[in-house]
C-alpha cells in the first residue's frame, strides 16, 4: 500500500509536464478520453493535439502510456503507442503534451547503443547528452549544399577501387536476406576514414541487433559509433522514430563539422513500418500494399544526409534495401533507386560461391564517382569492369570448352585475367584496406606501373 504522501508526491511528477504545458499555451491543452482501439491504432475523442506531438493516457491502474498523434478525422484523434498496450480500456483519461518528439545528443552518445526513444540499451547508465533537437531535422536548402569533391575511404577495396565514394554520398546497398550485408556494413564501420559512425538497425531480429553490436562491430568499432535499435518485435512507430533518431544524430555530428558516416539497415523495414502506420489509420494501400505517402517519406529520409553549407560537415549514407525474393525491382527498392546516389548489389550467386563481398559489379554504380576521382583511376575501374562483364557473358561457352582461344583478343583478355579480378574483389571481414592500398592493388591487377 502507497502512503498518501508518497501517493501525492507521485501524481504531481506526472502531472507535471502536463501543467508546465498549460502555463505556456493552455489554449492547446484539451483532455480527451480513450474511445476505440482498432488493431494497434488508439482513437481519443474531446481533445486537441497536432500532427506528431505526444499524449499522455492514463490507465485506470494509474500506469501512463505515451502515445504519438498519427492523424485525425473531424473530432476523433488517432494514437499510435510508443510502448506495450497491456491495461488500456475504454474512457482511459488522454493527455495532450503539446510537443512532438525529441532526440537527445552530444559527444557522450559515442560508445552507446539506444532504442527508438534515445533510451540506453546497453546498461552502461544513464546518457551524458544535454542537447535537443527534433526528430524532424531542418531542411538545408539544396543551393548552400557543398558540392561531393572528395572520396570517402570506407575500407572495403571493391567498392574504394570500383564503385569510390564521395563525402556527404547516399547509397544503397541492395541485397536478398543471408548475403553478408551485415557484415559489409560491420567492415565499412571498423575501417572507414570519417569521424563518426550512426549505425541504424531498424527492424532487426533481436538476436541480430546483439550479435552485430558484439561480434561484427567490436569494442574498437563501438567507441566512435552510436548505434540506434529498434528490433522487429517494437511498436511500428518505434521502428519509424529508430530511423529519424539515427538520422537526427547523424545531423548534429554534421553540424559540428565533422564527417559522419549513417549505415542504416534497413531502409525496407521502415518502409514497413510506415505501412503498417499508414494502414493503420485509413491510407488506402496503392503498390504492393505501400500506401502513397511512403513514397513521399523515403526522399525526405534519405535528403537529411548528405554534405552540409560551406564550413559544416558531412553526412555519407548507406541504406540497406532488402530485395524480397532477390528482385530488386520492388516498390521500395525502385523508389530507393531513384532517390539515391548510387546503389551497391550483393549477389546471391557471388555468396553461395565463398566470394565476399559479394559484390556484383556490374549491377552496380556510384554516380558521384566520376566527379571525385582522377582520369587514370576511372579508366582502370572501367577496364576491369569491361573484362569482368565480358568474361560473364561467355562465361557458358567457356566452362564447356565451346570458346576456342585466339578466336577475340578481348576474350582472351578476360579470361586470363577473371582469377585476378575476383581475388581482387574479394576481401577478409577482419582485414582493412585503404584508398591508397585499393588504388595500388588496381594497378597491379592491370599490370601498370605506379610512376
Amino acid at each position: 500500500m502507497i502512503p498518501d504522501v508518497d501517493r501525492s508526491r507521485i501524481w504531481l511528477a506526472r502531472l507535471k509536464p502536463y501543467a508546465e504545458r498549460l502555463q505556456e499555451a493552455p489554449e492547446l491543452i484539451v483532455e480527451g478520453k480513450l474511445s476505440r482501439m482498432v488493431g494497434l491504432t488508439l482513437e481519443a475523442i474531446g481533445c486537441r493535439a497536432a500532427i506528431g506531438s505526444r499524449c499522455q493516457i492514463e490507465t485506470k491502474s494509474g500506469r501512463i502510456i505515451e502515445a504519438e498523434v498519427v492523424g485525425f478525422a473531424g473530432a476523433r484523434v488517432f494514437l499510435m503507442a510508443t510502448g506495450e498496450l497491456h491495461g488500456l480500456e475504454p474512457d482511459c483519461r488522454v493527455i495532450p503534451m503539446g510537443k512532438g518528439s525529441l532526440a537527445k545528443v552530444g559527444f557522450g552518445l559515442l560508445g552507446r547503443v539506444l532504442d527508438g526513444s534515445g533510451r540506453p540499451l546497453d546498461g552502461k547508465g544513464s546518457l551524458k547528452a544535454d542537447e535537443q533537437i527534433s526528430l524532424t531535422g531542418t531542411p538545408i536548402n539544396p543551393l548552400s549544399r557543398k558540392p561531393i569533391r572528395e572520396p570517402l575511404d570506407v575500407g572495403v577495396r571493391a567498392i574504394n577501387s570500383m564503385l569510390c565514394v564521395g563525402r556527404g554520398q547516399r547509397m544503397g546497398l541492395f541485397a536478398g536476406t543471408g548475403v553478408g550485408k551485415s557484415i559489409l556494413l560491420g567492415m565499412m564501420t571498423k575501417f572507414t576514414t570519417a569521424d563518426i559512425v550512426v549505425v541504424g538497425l531498424i527492424g532487426e531480429r533481436g538476436r541480430e541487433v546483439n550479435e552485430f553490436v558484439q561480434k561484427i562491430l567490436g569494442e574498437d568499432g563501438l567507441n566512435r559509433a552510436v548505434v540506434v535499435a529498434t528490433p522487429a518485435d517494437d511498436p511500428p512507430l518505434m521502428r519509424v522514430h529508430g530511423a529519424l533518431l539515427a538520422t537526427s544524430i547523424a545531423e548534429y555530428f554534421r553540424d559540428q563539422g565533422l564527417d559522419v558516416l549513417l549505415l542504416m539497415d534497413s531502409l525496407t523495414r521502415f518502409a514497413q513500418a510506415h505501412r503498417e502506420i499508414a494502414l493503420a489509420i485509413g491510407e488506402p494501400p496503392a503498390t504492393k500494399g505501400y500506401p502513397p505517402s511512403i513514397f513521399a517519406k523515403l526522399p525526405h529520409l534519405a535528403e537529411r544526409a548528405g554534405n552540409a553549407d560551406e564550413g559544416g560537415g558531412s553526412i555519407t549514407a548507406f541504406y540497406t534495401v532488402l530485395a524480397e525474393g532477390d528482385d530488386t525491382n520492388d516498390p521500395i527498392a525502385d523508389s530507393a533507386r531513384g532517390v539515391l546516389d548510387g546503389h551497391i548489389v550483393l549477389s546471391r550467386n557471388l555468396a553461395e560461391a565463398g566470394h565476399f563481398p559479394a559484390i556484383d559489379i556490374e549491377a552496380s554504380v556510384s554516380r558521384v564517382m566520376p566527379d571525385i576521382v582522377d582520369e587514370a583511376h576511372l579508366q582502370m575501374a572501367r577496364e576491369v569492369r569491361r573484362l569482368y562483364s565480358l568474361y560473364q557473358q561467355n562465361r557458358d561457352l567457356i566452362s564447356v570448352g565451346a570458346y576456342q582461344r585466339g578466336a577475340d583478343p578481348r576474350i582472351d583478355k578476360a579470361i586470363e585475367k577473371n582469377a585476378a579480378i575476383l581475388a581482387f574483389l574479394q576481401q577478409d571481414m577482419n582485414e582493412p584496406v585503404d584508398m591508397s592500398r585499393s588504388l595500388s592493388d588496381l594497378q597491379i591487377l592491370l599490370g601498370i606501373k605506379n610512376e
